[in-house]
C-alpha cells in the first residue's frame, strides 16, 4: 500500500510508508498502509482525484450526505476561511505553509506529497470506507520497513513486534493540538469542498463526509489476539525465480473490511486505541452541528 506504484512487487523489494483533521486521518491511513494491502489493488485502475471516484462496492459505506439537506457541520462554526486562499490549482504552497506551521516542515518534507495535496487529501478520506483507496492518490511520500511475520509457509501470523514500526507516528499523531488543527482546516476549507465537489459530489459538502469517514474508522474492530495472514503467490505469463506474492487475512470477514478498517487493524491494538482517542479529538473540533435534543 505504500509502495510508489500500485502493483505487485516480489516479496523481497522494498516496502511500505506514513495532517488539519485531514492531515491526520490521512497520516493514519498512509502510515499504516502496508505493501501488502497495496498489492491488492493491482486490480482496481487508479482514479484521478478530479475525473471521479472508483464506483463504490457492495458493504456498507457511511454515504455522502444529500444535497437538498445542506451542510449539516458548517465549518465556518470553526473559524473563518483565509481571504486570500489561491485557485485550488494553485493551492500547493499555501498549503504547504499552513500544514508545516501544524506540524513542522520536517514532518511535511519527510511523509506528504504537496503536489495536488488537497484533491490527493478528498480523494482518499473519501474512499477509506470502500474497498480500496487507490495509493496513486494518496499525498504521502512511501516510507521503509516491511511486515514482519512469524511462521512459514503459505498460512502466517503477523509478528507482535510489527507493531512497533507505527510507534513514532501514533506519538506525532498525540503531538498534534486538535483545536488548533481544525482552525488551519477551517482557513483553508473553501479548497477542500471544490476538491470535494470536482470529484464527483456537486453541493454536498465535504466536511459532513469527513465526520462520517471518521465515525467509519472509530468503528473499527480491535483485535488482541494475532492476525492470521495468507501468503498467495501470483503467477504471471513468464515464469519468475522469485515468484510474487500478496498478503490476504485468513479470515475471510477480515479481508472483506473495507480499506480503513483493514488500516486500523494492521497497526496493531494498542496504536489502534490511542488513535482512536485522537480521531475522536479530532472529531469533537469538526462536528460543530448542535445535537439533537
Amino acid at each position: 500500500m505504500t509502495d510508489r506504484e500500485p502493483d505487485y512487487r516480489p516479496e523481497a523489494a522494498r516496502s511500505p510508508l506514513p495532517a488539519a483533521v485531514v492531515v491526520v486521518v490521512l497520516l493514519l491511513a498512509a502510515f499504516f498502509g502496508w505493501r501488502w494491502w497495496q498489492q491488492q489493488q493491482t486490480s482496481v485502475p487508479a482514479v484521478s482525484p478530479v475525473a471521479g471516484r472508483p464506483a463504490p462496492d457492495d458493504r456498507p459505506e457511511p454515504a455522502a450526505p444529500e444535497a437538498a439537506a445542506g451542510p449539516q457541520n458548517p465549518v465556518d462554526a470553526i473559524a473563518d476561511a483565509d481571504a486570500d486562499l489561491p485557485a485550488l490549482a494553485d493551492a500547493d504552497a499555501k498549503v504547504r505553509e499552513a500544514v508545516a506551521a501544524l506540524l513542522g516542515a520536517r514532518v511535511v518534507a519527510d511523509f506528504l506529497q504537496v503536489d495536488g495535496f488537497v484533491r490527493r487529501a478528498v480523494a482518499t478520506v473519501d474512499n477509506l470506507p470502500r474497498a480500496h483507496a487507490a495509493p496513486a492518490l494518496w499525498p504521502v511520500r512511501p516510507t521503509a520497513g516491511r511486515i514482519a511475520l512469524d511462521g512459514d509457509g503459505d498460512l502466517r501470523t503477523i509478528a507482535s513486534g510489527n507493531s512497533a514500526r507505527y510507534t513514532a507516528f501514533v506519538r506525532v499523531a498525540e503531538s498534534v493540538d486538535a483545536a488548533a488543527g481544525a482552525r488551519v482546516y477551517a482557513r483553508l476549507y473553501p479548497l477542500f469542498q471544490q476538491a470535494y465537489e470536482e470529484l464527483g459530489y456537486p453541493g454536498q459538502y465535504f466536511n459532513d463526509r469527513l465526520i462520517a469517514v471518521l465515525d467509519h474508522l472509530l468503528a473499527a474492530p480491535v483485535r488482541d489476539e494475532p492476525l492470521a495472514i495468507r501468503v498467495v503467490e501470483v503467477r504471471g505469463e513468464v515464469p519468475s525465480e522469485q515468484p510474487w506474492v500478496r498478503y490476504e487475512y485468513a479470515d475471510p470477514r477480515l479481508e472483506s473490511l473495507s480499506a480503513g478498517h483493514k488500516l486500523m487493524l494492521r497497526m496493531g491494538p494498542e496504536n489502534a486505541r490511542k488513535l482512536k482517542d485522537v480521531l475522536r479529538a479530532w472529531r469533537s473540533q469538526v462536528a460543530t452541528a448542535v445535537p439533537r435534543s
